[in-house]
């Protein structure tokens, strides 16, 4: 399963988002936790009503918590941390804007542990590819890669801030360099703010997201779920969650999407890559449906809704017909016909 790894400096209130995305307390945690994210979905609430499921089932993707990282830069056990984070396919950023605190300094030092931690796995990797390419010359590219890598390291500039071309960065995938995967950042900020949350993240750049996780964490709304957290967070002054909105970009980041079944047993999201094709959907299913795909039924959900049902679409003629080269698109509701 994909998963993203959630780092922060300490006090910059990532064990409070991790709490209210996971559930999971980790205040007293001196290492790496792994949690799982419930991805919010409206469009298979709204098809569990119209088909009358009796379970519902959401998308889910993990998430890597490590204790906050020293506030001083090249200090504490950042490289160790951060080493633990190296097999997540993407990091979420916690920023601190509370309290006049600077998340665009916050974001620096951040950036530098992890130049750090890149610059040591570089090295060391160039060192060994240079010893091996002695008697293996087809080495060449990754070496010149690591080279230009390690010249950027060496100038504090991450990976993902510079101008290396992806063929570059493709060849440096085996060295799970921290700077070289997606990352996103999340502004925590404080409640006086609220009103101007969005345009304290903007100044971050367009991706970024503010939460006050001073509310958000709070034990008593990470203990609720549904309309009862909807209504508190109202109560506590949030119209609305951040969390949802949060949980959707991180499974975006991670190149992730949504396909979905519905009938009255079940109502269920099902996670794919972007540019999966429909016998690989089918995949995720059951091994046995892409082992003996013959072809999908595929509908948009919200054409699928407004019609009322899948019966009401088929005797319409609204279900398209698809085979194996199909690319399913995000939202698309499937039904597999297959034959083992």
């Amino acid at each position: 399963m994909e998963h993203l790894g959630l780092v922060g400096l300490s006090g910059s209130g990532h064990d409070g988002l991790f709490a209210a995305l996971t559930g999971l307390d980790v205040s007293t945690a001196s290492d790496r936790v792994v949690g799982v994210v419930q991805l919010p979905d409206e469009r298979l609430a709204k098809l569990a009503a119209m088909s009358e499921s009796k379970k519902v089932v959401r998308a889910t993707f993990e998430i890597a918590y490590v204790p906050g990282l020293s506030t001083e830069p090249g200090k504490g056990m950042g490289s160790r941390l951060l080493g633990s984070l190296r097999d997540c396919d993407a990091l979420l950023f916690v920023l601190g804007a509370s309290e006049g605190a600077d998340p665009a300094s916050d974001l620096l030092t951040l950036e530098y542990e992890l130049v750090l931690a890149d610059l040591a796995s570089v090295e060391q990797r160039l060192d060994k590819q240079r010893r091996t390419a002695k008697g293996d010359k087809s080495l060449g590219p990754e070496i010149a890669a690591l080279e230009h890598a390690l010249e950027l390291l060496g100038d504090g500039t991450p990976i993902y801030r510079s101008q290396l071309p992806q063929e570059e960065r493709a060849l440096l995938h085996s060295v799970f360099l921290l700077t070289n995967k997606p990352m996103l950042a999340v502004v925590n900020v404080d409640v006086d703010q609220l009103d101007v949350a969005d345009e304290v993240a903007a100044k971050l750049g367009d991706e970024a997201l503010a939460v006050c996780i001073e509310i958000e964490g709070d034990p008593d709304v990470v203990g609720t779920l549904g309309d009862e957290r909807a209504e508190l967070l109202a109560d506590l002054g949030v119209a609305e969650s951040v969390v949802p909105r949060l949980a959707r970009a991180a499974y975006q980041l991670l190149g992730l999407r949504t396909f979905l079944t519905t009938g009255d047993k079940e109502s269920r999201a099902w996670t794919f890559r972007s540019g999966a094709h429909a016998p690989e959907c089918a995949g995720v299913i059951h091994s046995d449906l892409s082992r003996g795909f013959i072809r999908a039924e595929v509908i948009h959900w919200d054409e699928l809704l407004e019609l009322g049902s899948w019966t009401k679409a088929k005797e319409l003629g609204k279900l398209r017909v698809e085979g194996k080269d199909y690319e399913v698109a995000d939202g698309d509701v499937l039904e597999i016909r297959f034959n083992i």
